[in-house]
């Protein structure tokens, strides 16, 4: 029998064609240069498999999503508990009979579930792994010190089974490398650039030192993935660095998973430090883990937890994405049902818009550019990232080369932002890059920015200079956000939820707009390594602009 428990979860699943009754998996299996194969696995090896049942009602989840989330709506704010979401998507018994048989027919029992029955996680030997799925192939693949089990060929199930699986997770996609943070001195003289720190940040966005969280029922989130770990005493030294102006929690309260050993990440450091002391006083979790088993991915463990947890924070903030020509569409699908699943709760998403511009695409001799998923995903608010004009003064702000936007190849352009993209495409249609680069009806990101340039973080008691990227912008976002929720809860008002659909209705009102710069592009004679410029009003670049804390508090408590 399935127990119901909280998972660790590793989701994936790649493009299929049907093969002699059965359905295959991910035709073309790629490993990454960085991961070198040390060998089969033993037969009688554990592993820990991922099963993700079909839904129902996803069409109805996302109507209700929409009528939450709207501020025109009449159930703007009326949010759906845990129950009630799983009451809404649970799989239907017949498609749980089917998968439960076919597993115990491979002699496979040990099975945990969650609440909205849609995830199962089950124990089996290698050996009967690649019987359950024919064509899979377990190897083990070291990078850096680590290693991970992963198949080398594509599986297969019978297409009697397909028709009640979205994916089976824990076989081909390995993690990406975790990019380096840490740029170079940007000159200007011996030490006099000042940098980005919790003062800068709030005098910029014009919070003032009462600007923290006073509410007991208000909390916010980070999560962390690809090894990344705070340490608790960088925190606190962070805190009396700079936090000694403001309120502030020099503590986190809760850690969701296991904290890894060694040395402290710049990212997670990064994350924590900024979300910390934008949303000041406000109670901080941080879920991390770095897998229980060598075919785990902690990014969709957090996913399942946030569908297994009736207790959750309103505001989540997360550095993690994949190109979206890596992940078949299915794979994504499912991840946008989930964060639709977190949406019609009343969590707030934010994710990283990346750091390497519009990206590029190399496809023979034509070159496109490469959009970025979750950042791509219509259902979370992605986050760009800008730069001081003048880097040795609180100035106004311009385009970071590296914030990462664009359109989306998969996802078409959700309703709330028609407006606003359309409008952005007619004014620049004389100096648009080439149509063949991008997919003008796709989902447009990022949703608004922040400063990614330059900040200070204290990592392994040290204080680092000149760590970049929206890794930065995104946490302090997110602060921001956790400090209007707290005023709305304050006030009795629900939380903000999907923040999309308010921020385009806004059309730009309470942020600083961002007119000047472009970001990377493909470096070729087509686009010459520009990709999307800023302008007035949303640009692919850095969204609505940056957040005017006053304002935006005003805006968006109003109801």
């Amino acid at each position: 029998m399935d127990t119901l428990l909280t998972p660790s979860i590793l989701l994936l699943l790649f493009s299929t064609f049907v093969w002699s009754g059965f359905l295959e998996y991910d035709q073309d299996v790629l490993i990454p240069d960085d991961w070198t194969r040390a060998g089969r696995v033993d037969p009688s090896e554990e592993l820990e498999l991922t099963f993700a049942l079909k839904q129902q009602n996803v069409d109805v989840l996302e109507e209700k999503l929409r009528l939450v989330s709207d501020p025109d709506s009449a159930q703007c704010g009326k949010y759906l508990s845990l129950e009630e979401v799983s009451s809404l998507v649970r799989p239907s018994e017949v498609t749980h009979k089917a998968v439960r048989h076919w597993l115990h027919s491979h002699g496979i029992t040990n099975c945990q579930s969650v609440c909205t029955r849609d995830f199962l996680q089950c124990t089996m030997t290698a050996e009967v792994a690649e019987m359950l799925l024919p064509g899979s192939r377990f190897q083990r693949y070291v990078r850096d010190g680590r290693t991970i089990v992963r198949s080398s060929a594509p599986y297969s199930v019978h297409d009697d089974i397909h028709q009640h699986l979205d994916f089976v997770g824990g076989l081909h996609r390995l993690p990406p490398k975790g990019q380096d943070q840490v740029r170079k001195d940007p000159g200007g003289g011996g030490g006099v650039h000042m940098g980005v720190t919790p003062a800068v940040l709030r005098q910029r966005y014009n919070l003032t030192k009462t600007d923290v969280g006073t509410s007991q029922s208000n909390s916010q989130a980070v999560a962390q993935f690809l090894e990344q770990y705070y340490h608790p005493a960088d925190l606190a030294e962070f805190m009396s660095m700079y936090g000694r102006s403001f309120q502030h929690r020099s503590q986190v309260d809760r850690v969701v998973g296991t904290q890894g050993g060694g040395r402290a990440g710049i990212e997670a450091s990064l994350d924590i430090e900024y979300i910390m002391s934008t949303g000041a006083n406000i109670s901080t979790w941080v879920f991390t883990n770095p897998g229980r088993h060598e075919s785990q991915e902690p990014f969709l463990q957090w996913m399942v937890l946030l569908s297994n947890m009736s207790d959750l924070p309103w505001v989540h903030t997360i550095s993690y994405g994949d190109d979206e020509d890596s992940l078949s569409t299915a794979y994504m699908m499912r991840i946008n049902a989930e964060f639709m699943k977190a949406g019609v709760r009343g969590i707030s998403l934010l994710f990283a818009s990346g750091d390497s511009g519009a990206s590029c695409r190399h496809l023979g001799k034509e070159n496109t550019f490469r959009p970025s998923f979750p950042a791509s995903s219509p259902y979370v608010t992605t986050v760009g990232g800008t730069s001081f004009k003048n880097p040795f003064k609180v100035t106004y702000e311009v385009t970071d080369y590296i914030s990462g936007g664009g359109f989306s190849n998969v996802f078409k352009m959700p309703d709330y932002q028609v407006s606003a993209v359309e409008s952005y495409l007619k004014s620049v249609a004389a100096t648009l890059p080439p149509r063949s680069y991008f997919n003008s009806s796709g989902r447009a990101y990022p949703d608004m920015a922040a400063l990614s340039d330059n900040y200070w973080v204290v990592s392994n008691r040290v204080p680092v200079p000149w760590v970049s990227g929206t890794s930065a912008s995104t946490p302090v976002v997110g602060g921001i956000l956790s400090l209007i929720n707290d005023r709305r809860l304050l006030k009795g008002l629900p939380a903000l939820g999907f923040l999309n659909p308010r921020l385009y209705k806004l059309k730009g009102q309470a942020l600083f707009d961002v007119t000047e710069g472009c970001h990377l592009g493909c470096l070729d004679e087509q686009v010459q390594g520009k990709g999307f410029c800023a302008v007035p009003s949303w640009d692919p670049v850095t969204g609505w602009g940056t957040p005017n804390y006053p304002a935006l508090l005003a805006a968006l408590q109003a109801e």
